[in-house]
């Protein structure tokens, strides 16, 4: 971010199926296919990720690429916030959908494994990897110089050994207000002396810090910024009168002000700023699944269905290319 099951939305686990008939190698393969093709599209019926299910009968033309030990578990654990509509939260049933999930049911057709979305705080994301807690996060995460060095945004100082990214996604930051009540806001310089409410660990909370600074400098007076653990507390703090604004990368934002009280909620003010691009973090070392999970992208956009997935959504302005290795800066 700028800033979390048998589920469709993730590739069958893989297994074996040993049979000596001919017969019944064939029937797998049919039912297998038959699976595939029910799990590929999720528009009206989002699949659960806790619950995967078993190997498809088709080999994945990218399995070989991936270390052996996650080819033997047949998963990858996925470290994600599930809290950042449309980029990953859950559906009134509980169900894990967004932008992040069907781009990672999409990867998991080209790689043969399953992706399985595990719910963490947007800020313990890359301790939970340096813990080996999860494989990869995807998690709406802005690829920076700092994240890939392991550096406090804030302190400049080194907290880690960094991650490499895999970026696959382009957004930008907005502001926005309570509808009708934005309160002279139209641009960053126009939170001096106001109150601002972000997710913990965002770009938006680092905007909103080295603003604050230029405010103090010039006796505007500092931005009081109160961060959450999700950008739904955020929201709904806002939402009571509780801040003058709030901050989220721009489709998260967007998102917010069309569905929140039927769109009667909250307004954007100003123009999105800082684009930059939303990264899958890997552990600095794992280059074999980092470059997997490259060539598993680049396979994604090649054949389509990256341009339908964001078009399902409605961020089709955010969309790239190809993936790119630490992209950010």
């Amino acid at each position: 971010m700028t800033a979390s099951t048998t589920r469709c939305t993730t590739a069958a686990k893989p297994g074996t199926s040993r049979t000596s008939r001919i017969a019944a190698v064939a029937a797998i393969a049919v039912a297998g296919s038959m699976l595939m093709t029910a799990c590929g599209d999720q528009t009206n019926k989002p699949a659960k990720v806790e619950e995967a299910s078993g190997k498809p009968a088709v080999a994945a033309p990218l399995s070989d690429r991936l270390p052996q030990a996650i080819r033997d578990k047949g998963e990858i654990k996925v470290g994600s916030d599930i809290a950042y509509a449309p980029v990953e939260f859950k559906d009134k049933d509980g169900n894990v959908v967004g932008i992040d999930p069907d781009l990672a049911d999409a990867m998991s057709k080209q790689l043969g494994v399953r992706f399985v979305f595990e719910n963490g705080t947007f800020d313990t994301l890359i301790t939970g990897l340096r813990a080996k807690r999860y494989d990869m996060a995807m998690s709406a995460m802005t690829d920076t110089k700092d994240r890939q060095q392991g550096i406090d945004s804030e302190t400049k100082k080194k907290v880690g050994e960094g991650v490499d990214f895999v970026d696959y996604f382009s957004a930008g930051v907005s502001i926005y207000t309570k509808k009708g009540a934005d309160k002279g806001i139209k641009s960053w310089a126009d939170l001096c002396g106001k109150k601002l409410v972000v997710q913990r660990g965002t770009v938006s909370e680092d905007l909103a810090k080295a603003e604050s600074a230029k405010c103090v400098k010039a006796k505007k007076g500092k931005i009081a910024i109160e961060a959450f653990d999700t950008d739904q507390q955020a929201q709904t703090r806002l939402r009571a009168g509780g801040a003058d604004a709030g901050s989220s990368d721009f489709p998260v934002a967007a998102y917010t002000v069309k569905t929140s009280g039927g769109g009667n909620d909250f307004q954007i003010v100003g123009s999105q700023v800082e684009a930059a691009p939303y990264g899958i973090a890997v552990a600095k070392g794992n280059t074999q699944l980092r470059d997997a999970i490259k060539a598993a992208m680049d396979a994604v956009i090649a054949n389509g269905e990256y341009k339908k997935i964001l078009d399902k959504w409605g961020v089709a302005a955010g969309a790239v290319t190809e993936a790119k290795i630490n992209g950010g800066s």
